[in-house]
């Protein structure tokens, strides 16, 4: 296991993406397990999917921040891709570490909008590695400063980097040049970038493959979620590939524990003279969509979401693959479990019953 080399107790964080799915969680697992944390936030609140649930998990972040002693919790709405903003905010709030989870998602809206991935993919986070260099500035033209500028840049990268390749598990060590989807382009140039700026500038930064994420209060894009409102509805469910897909789904709570472990390990220079690490975190057990739809309409008849008389058969159609998909997505999570002693290792059946109860308080 590597030794932790940032404590990030009274340190200040940048979370970017702070009101998306996996950014509010991690906002609040910051707060409650780190004392004099101070957390800034942006987000730009876009409406790719409902703001309510934007503005909701936001709001929980901000009662736990005023419940807390000693975390503190801003926030700005923006884009990313504002370089003035960018700027300003590192030259006033000097982050120690920065998680960059903004980022336009999706694999479909991208074959109909890339702009956006253009917008928030590239040209936000080249203004996040920008801002990052010339932390380093900052400290030079300072000397009585105790600031060093950003000790660690964590970003999200994706599973989708993988693309077209036949080998499964996914390992780090795979080459990742073939990708068949606009976004999966950008997360895979979102790695170059950070291993560049981190070769040229020393900037410490870790890449994380994250697996299909789910949970309460996720992303209304993602299947499960998808597949709920319509089976609420009456409506039939579309499964890709004729149900034989496989998707590696990731509990959102490991994912932020992951998030969380690496934050505290900034990467040592490697043999090329380079502070870059790349890791998956998934759940390492591929499931079945056809296998996935039915735990999930067990559980939402559980939940009370749906009659114990649903008639499930009716509501599911088959069809075939969509563009910019792929039939499997498996983790090899060997890197990750070797140097934290960590892998997701939520069933399941508890995930989706976790979001099953939720869904059944905020929408029945």
């Amino acid at each position: 296991m590597l030794d932790k080399n940032i404590d990030l107790n009274g340190k200040r964080v940048l979370v970017t993406g702070a009101a998306g799915f996996i950014g509010s969680n991690l906002c609040k697992e910051l707060l409650k397990e780190f004392k004099n944390i101070h957390i800034y936030g942006i987000d730009n609140m876009n409406d790719y999917y409902d703001p309510k649930i934007k503005n909701d998990r936001l709001k929980e972040v901000e009662a736990l921040a005023d419940s807390s002693e000693s975390g503190e919790f801003d926030f700005v709405r923006g884009s990313i891709a504002d370089r003035d903003l960018i700027d300003n905010l590192f030259s006033d709030f000097k982050p120690e570490v920065v998680v960059n989870l903004a980022a336009q998602a999706g694999v479909r809206y991208s074959i109909e909008n890339p702009d956006a991935y253009i917008e928030a993919n590239l040209i936000g986070f080249y203004n996040i590695l920008e801002a990052c260099r010339h932390s380093y500035d900052a400290v030079k033209s300072d000397a009585n400063s105790d600031y060093k500028g950003v000790e660690h840049l964590v970003y999200a990268s994706s599973s989708s980097v993988y693309g077209s390749n036949k080998k499964i598990p996914y390992s780090v060590e795979d080459k990742v040049d073939n990708p068949v989807s606009l976004y999966a382009a950008t997360k895979k140039s979102n790695e170059l970038l950070a291993h560049a700026y981190s070769k040229l500038y020393g900037i410490p930064s870790t890449g994380l493959r994250f697996f299909t994420v789910y949970g309460p209060a996720g992303r209304p894009d993602m299947a499960y979620f998808g597949f709920t409102n319509k089976l609420v509805n009456g409506d039939k469910i579309k499964i890709f590939n004729y149900g034989n897909c496989k998707r590696d789904f990731t509990y959102v709570d490991d994912i932020v524990k992951g998030v969380v472990n690496v934050m505290q390990v900034a990467p040592a220079e490697n043999e090329n003279g380079v502070k870059y690490k790349v890791y998956n975190i998934g759940n390492n057990d591929p499931v079945n969509l056809l296998d996935f739809v039915d735990i999930l309409q067990q559980e939402l008849i559980s939940a009370g979401v749906l009659p114990q008389d649903y008639d499930f058969e009716a509501h599911k159609e088959l069809v075939p693959m969509q563009p910019g998909d792929v039939e499997v997505t498996y983790a090899d999570v060997t890197a990750l479990q070797e140097d934290f002693g960590f892998k997701p290792a939520t069933p399941l059946r508890d995930g989706l019953r976790a979001f099953a109860k939720w869904y059944k308080e905020v929408y029945c």
